[in-house]
């Protein structure tokens, strides 16, 4: 355990849905919604107005939509979140060299390596309050919540105690005492499972969880998890702060409204994803010796096959090879919910490709045949778009043939709405050229 709260855990309040608020001068004050938004989409992000009605991340969009009707359901734009996300990594690095990326929206920063006269509480404490200004002027006015603690754990805890836009310190000594009438479920690593077996055992809170002797957890749990949970409900945690984490594997996958069984469509979504993985892979310098695809059946049951090759490679003809090939070991006479295609393994370097050099028109096979109905041109909930007239604005909704949009942006007042032919060729999607993976915020 650290001597002073020298662990910052910096979290971005409901950052999908704070992103497009920004963006979307007509849905600030609004609930938004961002995820899925087909029958089987699940929420990624709801604003703190949507959640007030009970809508909350990993949600079915069918049921959001219940309980919110009025929200604005967007399908998300990741550039925007990836843009926003440099921005404040960037800042992060800037006050200490040891930053640790958990996601998008969330890092933990060492205090211990910034340039601060010392670790007292008044000091790290005004450094989080201007740090969470500088987050808001870097972001555009996103708002983010920070703890702040004697190790990563306690750091993560003390971010979600007072949501969104604030910021709790956690004296050192005072841990314990914290943690103590907390229910299990605040610690890592106990999830429902974990939690219910606890339940059983007659263990509720952390300190129920503290009063119980290492066997016993043992004999619950199994030796790593009960021993995990054993230090953690007495607030030991010594994890370091790690800058980078390395990349174990690159991935793709889509869930599809209709359930899929036509083999050759399959075998061309599987041959797209492919062509991702590999963009993916190249972007970053990587390769990787197994692809595997994951298929959920009709069911719900959920299937995943591999194979390992000698070499790792990065090229989309290998990997969407091998993914049809896997396909074919699979029965999907009853229908196909979601596909994906991964690589792991990873490597960087590359070697010669295993099965010489082949055409690239395995990226785009002319032998499989996509339904008329998805040559058209799709406009997503919330996508950006321009108008060579009108300007830049968003896709409010579409369907029957006409798109709606909404003209604003970030820096514009809330904009005029209006609807055109689907096919309407003045309006085009809008996305931005992405800055270097070194660009300044």
């Amino acid at each position: 355990m650290r001597s002073h709260a020298s662990v910052l855990h910096l979290d971005l309040d409901a950052f999908f849905a704070a992103v497009e608020q920004r963006d979307k001068p007509s849905l600030r004050g609004k609930p938004v919604v961002v995820g899925g938004v087909g029958g089987r989409g699940v929420v990624a992000t709801a604003s703190y107005e949507a959640r007030r009605y009970g809508v909350r991340s990993a949600m079915s969009t069918r049921e959001a939509r219940s309980r919110c009707p009025h929200a604005a359901f967007l399908s998300g734009r990741f550039h925007a979140y990836r843009d926003t996300s440099r921005r404040v990594m960037t800042l992060l690095r800037s006050v200490s060299p040891l930053v640790e990326p958990l996601s998008l929206d969330e890092a933990f920063v060492d205090l211990e390596h910034a340039d601060l006269p010392d670790l007292e509480l008044e000091t790290v404490s005004a450094f989080a309050e201007e740090l969470r200004a500088r987050v808001s002027e870097v972001t555009g006015g996103l708002t983010a919540s920070v703890g702040l603690g004697t190790s990563k754990f306690i750091a993560k805890v003390a971010s979600d105690l007072d949501k969104p836009d604030g910021l709790v310190v956690v004296a050192p000594g005072t841990e314990v005492a914290l943690l103590r009438p907390m229910h299990v479920s605040v610690i890592p690593g106990v999830g429902p499972a974990t939690a219910e077996r606890l339940r059983r055992a007659g263990i509720h809170t952390v300190a129920d969880l503290e009063s119980v002797t290492l066997e016993e957890l043992v004999r619950i749990l199994g030796k790593a998890h009960g021993g995990g949970l054993y230090r953690l409900a007495r607030a030991d945690d010594d994890r370091a702060v790690v800058p980078e984490r390395e990349a174990k594997s690159v991935s793709v996958e889509g869930t599809y409204d209709t359930d899929l069984t036509d083999r050759r469509l399959m075998e061309a979504l599987l041959t797209r994803q492919a062509g991702e993985v590999a963009e993916r892979l190249r972007k970053h310098g990587l390769s990787g010796r197994t692809v595997t695809i994951k298929v959920r059946l009709h069911d719900f049951t959920t299937l995943n096959r591999s194979t390992t090759l000698p070499s790792p490679t990065d090229r989309t003809s290998t990997i969407a090879r091998l993914a049809r090939t896997l396909l074919t070991d699979l029965d999907t006479s009853g229908g196909v919910r979601l596909l994906g295609v991964g690589v792991s393994g990873l490597a960087d370097w590359i070697q010669e490709d295993l099965f010489g050099d082949t055409p690239e028109d395995d990226e785009a096979p002319v032998d499989v045949v996509v339904p008329t109905s998805r040559q058209r041109r799709t406009w997503a909930p919330g996508m950006d778009v321009e108008h060579t007239e009108l300007g830049r604005g968003w896709v409010w909704g579409s369907g029957r043939g006409v798109v709606t949009v909404r003209f604003e942006t970030a820096e514009s007042p809330e904009g005029p709405v209006r609807s055109f032919p689907e096919d309407e060729p003045a309006l085009s999607a809008w996305v931005p050229e992405e800055p270097p993976e070194d660009a300044p915020a």
